[in-house]
């Protein structure tokens, strides 16, 4: 298979912001009184919209709170990616460029706002390398539904077959395998080798250098 679009997730597969994520979600939790999880449960929701995360932890919740939850999420967070910066996976620069050259279109699709991600592009000289980007106000079928990966391969206009998602969560894999491409799950993430296995990811990696031998560049 010769891939021609490689869609990545960004948190947990480009930038490592587990701890402020965390942070920013037991955070939030104080705040408004709810019984704080712990960090195993919050870092399992990454990937996922902060509001959609906060309801898989609370289904509780009504619709008012997890208004709140995601307000008091994003300023904690903004203040924890100062506190505790985020930092870009090893080889992350070197293998986005060598794709790059060989003329790979190379595409996000996350969960995160778009004014938080292009603050993150921007200061992590990432932005060059991404012709396009879907963030969680693109789309109202965020991950795993397929959504975002058939909405990029439509846009690029590159099809099923050319087609690749990267990422480190299950809603990753899922969301690949549902639009019918072929996927990659990494472990140098927020999600173990297993539930990457279980989530049927075609390919399981543990460093991002290893990307070069899975797939046809030509």
């Amino acid at each position: 298979m010769s891939i021609k679009l490689i869609i990545w997730d960004f948190d947990g597969t480009i930038l490592d912001t587990e701890k402020a994520i965390v942070y920013a979600k037991q955070e939030t939790m104080r705040q408004l009184g709810l019984p704080v999880a712990d960090e195993r449960a919050c870092a399992d929701t990454i990937g996922l919209s902060s509001r959609i995360g906060f309801g898989q932890m609370y289904p509780e919740l009504t619709e008012e709170m997890l208004d709140k939850c995601v307000v008091n999420y994003r300023a904690n967070f903004d203040k924890a990616k100062f506190e505790m910066p985020p930092t870009l996976f090893p080889g992350v620069t070197r293998v986005l460029g060598e794709l790059k050259e060989k003329g790979i279109v190379l595409t996000i699709a996350t969960s995160r706002n778009r004014k938080s991600l292009l603050d993150f592009l921007e200061r992590y000289d990432l932005r060059e390398y991404f012709s396009y980007l879907l963030a969680a106000e693109d789309t109202v079928k965020l991950k795993p539904n397929p959504d975002p990966v058939l909405r990029t391969m439509k846009d690029v206009g590159i099809g099923v077959n050319e087609t690749i998602v990267i990422g480190d969560m299950p809603y990753d894999i899922q969301m690949g395998k549902n639009a019918g491409v072929c996927t990659i799950g990494v472990t140098y993430g927020n999600a173990s080798r297993e539930k990457l296995a279980e989530a049927g990811a075609d390919y399981i990696i543990d460093t991002i250098g290893e990307i070069m031998d899975k797939i046809d560049l030509r």
